[in-house]
């Protein structure tokens, strides 16, 4: 769109141009017009239009408005006009005008203002909105038991250019909110006309809960029209409310709803609600307005009969309702239209799945027969069940077809199924009653019935099923002409005599659709006839040969034909014929006094009806010499024979068999098979398990039987219930005889397979605490396949020991009992004999070796056990030299007299300190008397004899001595009481003087040179010593008083080689002592000869 404007000169500045100028003042001039310039353009910027804009509602009336250019005071008188339309300018004050359509294509406007001002604009009709007229809603209503809103609105098509799309959005406010809940389109079309339009919504909260608002808008689209187009302004608001009329505040109530769906509650209450539960679940209130909540509840679960309840409590109340959660009815299922009696047709159907919903709110059924019009409801009992779903249509005359829909409906919603059926083809008669027998003869009957309802137009099908009392069933089929409540009749043959039927009857059409239900059954007994077979006979000759025994079986019923009342029994010969007197039944047994000539036997049966054909037997019998008895088992309650054809056989064979057990004539039963045959199978009740049966298999041939096998059997092979007595004949040393007897055929149970013979040790007393089937080594067994041999000899025993002994018997049914005896064999005077010589000669020979080793080693056994105790008179120690002897009266002859020391004092004149110990002596002393003394008794000094502490000193022997001299110091125990003597007394006291009993040691002389290891040597080595540490010595003597001499104080007393000494004569184990050299025991040296000393 383009505006300019543009300005015209007034008429007096140009007159002035045309008056003259003086030179000054054309550059005036042109100030003053660049001025003016410069003002007329600032001017046209001020007075431009803006905004120019039209839109229109209908698309034939445009209304454009603008804002007027800057400058202009409003309400300035304007004059608008457009180009190419007649008498088009028009004078407005206002800054809008409406105008019809212009045609498509660029149109100029121009506006001039009364001060000069213009301005143009160039309008388009793509330069038009399009906005409809604001939409006026009709009517809106509620409708509050289904939470529905009804709107009504015009659309005002007859003003508006057809025909053209219309859109319309319609929006729905609870409490006049801001928001809307709901925003849905709506389409339509218009058509030139006024047009009422309807539009419905269901709430998911109730009505009543708030007040509902609804407002539309629309847009229109209008192909032809090429400018913008929008949405119209929205209409007013209309609202409904609900206005309270009852008591109840929550709703909805008593809603009926589909299980799983989703439903809202509110409850306006004046007070303020504490919480609200559905059933006994609590729910979350939602707040709507003032004191007014809501629950919503999801997924609803079906309802029980009664509904479920939902309730809100207040302060000071409770409020609530009931909601009905179910299913809309289903698809009737398994429809079937049939007619028992063409009166009526029966309409039955399966109402599928449950819809939970009850009383006024459960499915209705209604039938409509499309091509009579006709509608039947169906009537619901007071208890329902599958047999309840059924409806009743009268048969209408002359119509066979008929079309039907069945129809369900709840408050949920409804379903139908339809059919359509031919009557003739879906008759399913009542059950046939009266049922009535007639005989014809013992074979036949006729049966009477009775079949309700009208059949005139259809043949029957009826079905007779006869039935005998051991189960056996025969269904006969059979075709009548239907007739109307009449009785019908059927003639039923190839029965069988005095025998009791049941007969049943039931009936179809014959196009078959289902058969009746069976009648209730009738029992029958048909007449008698005379017997058909003769009957089956064998017979027997007695014990002692002189009686023959005829025994018949009883014929059955099917072949006795009635009650059979006697027999009647005769033999014939060549010569004669004898009958017996007439043998009432059940006796089945004759016994008659004959001959061994031939005879034929005869047996009758006769009841009402008359005799049977005779049964005929001969007495004689073929010997046959050459029967071998043969065993058989068989299985379960039968057993298996076969035999060789034998063509000398015309008539049949025979097979009796018997208890084994039972005396002669033995006979259970028999058989009678064909002369062709050459097997059967013998089945019997009265077969048992382990009792043994003989059976033997006879030929028949024009001259008698003659016995051809012998057989005997087990029906089923047991173990035997008894052991064998068995008894020890004879013992010895190392073998046993043992002998048994047969176990009896009633306990053995079985064929006898064999013997188990069980031994080991074992006394009577010992409690028996294992099985003899453990399998232990030290059980023998011994199996006896052999069932004829009755004695074992156990051999390889032991002598004078007890066995325990063990015979079982076996079949093939197992293993028998156990019969046990204890046996000790006798004693093996062999073995006593070895078994005593054999300690005897272990004993000589360990004491010869034992001898031999002794002598060997005697020596070393004396060293060791008994060894030398020195003699006190070859003690050297005694022995002085002639040098000190002779000549001096002060030496003293030693006697050995008592003597009881206090005290001991030990030196050694080694040590540097003379050692103490205070020691009290007590031993017993055995005096000596000296012999041939010649030395005064006056003079002789009596010592007694106690161990001493020696003090030894070794003197170096001078280069001019051949020996050694030693010199042994002996200190008189009393002599430590008294005063010591000096040292330098000690020394000077004559070597005589001292020259006492000393110890038993004899020191080596030594060589000239002096040595000093030798020397250490020799003191090892020295002689002998007291045998025994002289530091653990513990000797006590007793009292003894002390000798005195005149001459010295020394004293000397008693000595290791004494005959008093109480001490084993041991060598010390000191490091001083000297080693043994293989006088110590061991194992090595036993078995080693020493050499003598």
């Amino acid at each position: 769109m383009g505006v300019y404007s543009w300005w015209k000169q007034p008429s007096w500045m140009a007159d002035n141009k045309r008056m003259g100028m003086t030179p000054a003042l054309p550059r005036l001039l042109s100030a003053l017009t660049l001025l003016h310039l410069t003002a007329q353009v600032h001017s046209l910027k001020k007075g431009a239009i803006e905004d120019f804009k039209c839109t229109t509602n209908n698309m034939q009336v445009w209304d454009c408005a603008w804002t007027e250019p800057f400058g202009i005071s409003p309400g300035t008188v304007k004059e608008v006009c457009f180009k190419d339309r007649l008498r088009s300018c028009r004078r407005l004050e206002t800054t809008n005008i409406k105008i019809p359509a212009l045609l498509p294509g660029d149109h100029e406007v121009t506006i001039n203002y009364i001060n000069g001002f213009q301005s143009k604009v160039t309008l388009n009709e793509k330069d038009v909105s399009l906005f409809p007229a604001t939409p006026e809603i009709l009517s809106l209503s509620a409708d509050f038991s289904t939470s529905t809103l009804l709107l009504k609105w015009n659309d005002g098509g007859s003003a508006l250019p057809h025909p053209s799309n219309a859109t319309w959005e319609i929006k729905v406010l609870q409490n006049t909110s801001a928001e809307p809940i709901k925003l849905v389109s709506f389409n339509t079309t218009l058509s030139g006309k006024d047009t009422v339009h309807h539009w419905n919504w269901t709430s998911d909260l109730p009505l009543e809960c708030a007040p509902h608002s609804v407002g539309i808008r629309w847009y229109i689209d209008y192909p032809r029209f090429s400018g913008s187009k929008g949405w119209s302004d929205w209409s007013l608001l209309k609202t409904v409310s609900w206005t309270p009329n009852s008591e109840s505040i929550v709703f909805p109530q008593d809603k009926v709803i589909l299980a799983g769906s989703d439903i809202t509650f509110c409850c306006v209450s004046p007070t303020k609600v504490k919480f609200g539960q559905i059933g006994s679940t609590p729910q979350t209130l939602i707040h709507l307005y003032g004191e007014s909540v809501a629950i919503h509840i999801r997924n609803i679960s079906v309802s029980e009969n009664s509904g479920t309840n939902v309730v809100f409590t207040t302060d000071d109340n409770v409020y609530g309702t009931v909601v009905f959660a179910g299913y809309p009815p289903d698809v009737p299922q398994k429809l079937n239209f049939e007619t028992h009696d063409f009166k009526e047709i029966i309409c039955t159907w399966d109402p599928g799945r449950p819809t939970g919903l009850v009383g006024p709110r459960e499915t209705d059924y209604t039938l409509f027969e499309s091509i009579s019009g006709k509608i039947i409801i169906h009537k619901r009992p007071d208890t329902l069940t599958n047999e309840s779903y059924r409806l009743v249509f009268p048969v209408l005359p002359d119509q066979e077809i008929y079309n039907f829909t069945l129809t369900g409906r709840n408050p949920l919603g409804q379903a139908e199924s339809v059919a359509i059926i031919n009557v003739t083809e879906r008759v399913a008669p009542h059950v046939p009653v009266s049922l009535k027998l007639k005989d014809i003869n013992s074979t036949v009957v006729i049966l009477f019935w009775h079949l309700p309802g009208n059949f005139a137009k259809i043949n029957l099908l009826c079905q007779i099923e006869i039935r005998k009392t051991n189960s056996e069933q025969e269904v006969r089929n059979a075709t009548l002409k239907g007739a109307e409540d009449s009785t019908y009749l059927m003639a039923v043959d190839k029965l069988s005599p005095y025998t009791t039927y049941t007969f049943r009857v039931r009936c179809s059409a014959e196009t078959f659709w289902k058969w009746s239900k069976w009648s209730n059954g009738k029992r029958h007994l048909t007449t008698e006839a005379i017997p058909s077979r003769a009957p089956d006979t064998w017979r027997e000759w007695s014990s002692d040969g002189k009686n023959l025994i005829i025994y018949w079986k009883p014929l059955p019923m099917s072949e006795a034909n009635g009650k059979i009342l006697s027999y009647n029994v005769s033999c014939s010969s060549d010569e004669e014929t004898r009958s017996l007197s007439e043998i009432l039944d059940p006796q089945h047994r004759a016994e008659i006094r004959l001959d061994r000539h031939d005879y034929i036997i005869s047996v009758v049966a006769r009841n009402s009806a008359g005799p049977s054909p005779p049964s005929k037997i001969a007495s004689t019998e073929i010997p046959n010499d050459d029967i071998i008895v043969e065993q058989a088992v068989g299985m379960g309650k039968r057993i298996f024979l076969s035999w060789h054809h034998d063509p000398n056989m015309t008539c049949d064979y025979v097979i009796k068999w018997c208890n084994s057990s039972r005396s002669e004539p033995c006979l259970m039963d028999w058989i009678k098979v064909p002369s062709n045959s050459t097997e059967t199978v013998i089945e019997s009740d009265q077969f048992q398990s382990g009792v043994r049966y003989n059976f033997y298999l006879y030929g028949c041939t024009d001259q008698g039987y003659q016995l051809l096998r012998s057989i005997i059997g087990y029906i089923e092979e047991l173990a035997p219930i008894a052991a064998p007595n068995f008894t020890v004949e004879d013992t010895s040393a190392d073998s046993i005889l043992v002998k048994w007897e047969d176990v009896p055929v009633e306990e053995l149970r079985g064929f006898l397979r064999g013997y188990l013979f069980y031994f080991q040790k074992g006394e009577r007393e010992t409690p028996k605490t294992r099985s003899f089937e453990t399998g232990h080594s030290d059980i023998k067994l011994k199996n006896i396949t052999d069932i004829s041999q009755k004695t074992l000899r156990i051999a390889d025993l032991q002598g004078k020991t007890s066995y325990h002994l063990v015979l079982r018997a076996y079949t093939h049914g197992g293993l028998g009992p156990e019969k046990s005896m204890f046996v000790v064999t006798k004693e093996n005077s062999v073995g006593l004999i070895i078994a005593i010589l054999i300690p005897v000669a272990v004993a000589v020979i360990v004491g010869v070796v034992t001898s031999i080793l002794c002598y060997r080693k005697r020596e070393w056994i004396k060293e060791t056990f008994y060894p030398d105790i020195p003699n006190p008179e070859n003690c050297k120690a005694l022995q002085f030299q002639k040098s000190i002897c002779e000549g001096s009266n002060a030496l003293k002859t030693l006697e050995m007299n008592p003597c009881t020391p206090n005290n001991v004092e030990v030196l050694e004149s080694r040590s540097i300190v003379p050692k103490i110990e205070d020691t009290e002596i007590i031993s017993p002393v055995a005096e000596r008397p000296g012999e041939g003394s010649e030395a005064d008794p006056e003079n002789h000094v009596v010592v007694s004899y106690c161990p001493p502490i020696i003090e030894e000193e070794i003197a170096n022997p001078t280069a001019d001595e051949a020996g050694g001299t030693s010199q042994v110091v002996y200190i008189d125990v009393q002599s430590m009481y008294q005063p010591q003597a000096k040292p330098e007394e000690e020394q000077d006291v004559d070597p005589g003087v001292v020259a006492g009993y000393k110890p038993q040691m004899r020191l080596p002389i030594n060589p000239a040179v002096e040595d000093p290891t030798a020397e250490d040597e020799a003191d090892k080595a020295a002689g002998y010593r007291p045998q025994a540490n002289v530091n653990t010595w513990n000797l006590v003597s007793p009292d003894s008083p002390r000798s005195t001499d005149s001459n010295s104080e020394i004293v000397s007393f008693g000595s290791p080689c004494s005959i008093n000494s109480r001490q084993f004569l041991i060598p010390p184990k000191d490091e001083d002592s000297p080693k043994s050299n293989g006088g110590g025991w061991s194992f090595t040296n036993f078995f080693q000869n020493k050499p003598n000393d």
